[in-house]
């Protein structure tokens, strides 16, 4: 199927079966799709917290705008952002490139101090705010990847991130929360939404063409 097909097949699973679980080569799957998510300037500023525990589950629940899906999921994707920029995050990543690429170290020093000196005077709040942005496309793709494989997905920015952040521990990796993709099995009974019409707003008055 085409992309486009795959999307159209895809829907914002309102409940899933707690008694099936996707497989582990699907999940990684996603994973690594978002893993290769394009980022500024290549520096990957979010990671994904893979959550299957279910104690841990039950208990980000509490935080949760629809708990039932956070617990009945068959895993839960925690899209978390660097909560700032530092020198040494930046440097870290330049480091690995030139390392991976065979090019000699600082290789691309002049380009890292320019963003030292953009990012480095500005507040924690706006940075998180620009890296936070990068997550977002690694969750698209995620969405895509899990429609490509037939796997039923649901975006989640309803959560408390603040219980999140703590139930798992983010501020020891310098990470904050910012979404989640839950992904599982939907129960075609409970999942309200699935028999419904896909509903966009049609082309011309989403497209504003400037010719």
């Amino acid at each position: 199927m085409s992309l486009i097909e795959n999307l159209n097949w895809r829907h914002a699973v309102k409940a899933f079966d707690p008694t099936k679980k996707v497989s582990e080569e699907n999940v990684e799957k996603i994973i690594e799709a978002t893993r290769l998510t394009p980022t500024s300037s290549g520096l990957q500023q979010f990671r994904v917290v893979l959550v299957t525990n279910q104690e841990i589950k039950e208990k980000l629940a509490q935080g949760a705008l629809n708990p039932e899906c956070m617990k009945e999921c068959s895993h839960v994707l925690v899209f978390a952002a660097w909560d700032t920029y530092t020198a040494e995050r930046i440097d870290k990543v330049y480091d690995f490139t030139t390392e991976e690429r065979g090019l000699p170290k600082g290789r691309f020093n002049s380009y890292t101090d320019k963003l030292k000196e953009l990012y480095l005077n500005l507040p924690d709040e706006e940075n998180f705010a620009h890296t936070a942005r990068q997550s977002y496309i690694g969750l698209g793709l995620a969405m895509a990847q899990a429609a490509e494989l037939k796997v039923d997905s649901c975006p989640a920015e309803g959560f408390d991130n603040k219980h999140l952040d703590e139930v798992l521990e983010l501020d020891k990796y310098g990470l904050k929360s910012v979404s989640l993709l839950y992904i599982g099995v939907a129960d075609n009974d409970r999942d309200w939404i699935k028999p419904m019409k896909k509903v966009r707003i049609p082309r011309e008055e989403f497209v504003i063409e400037i010719n």
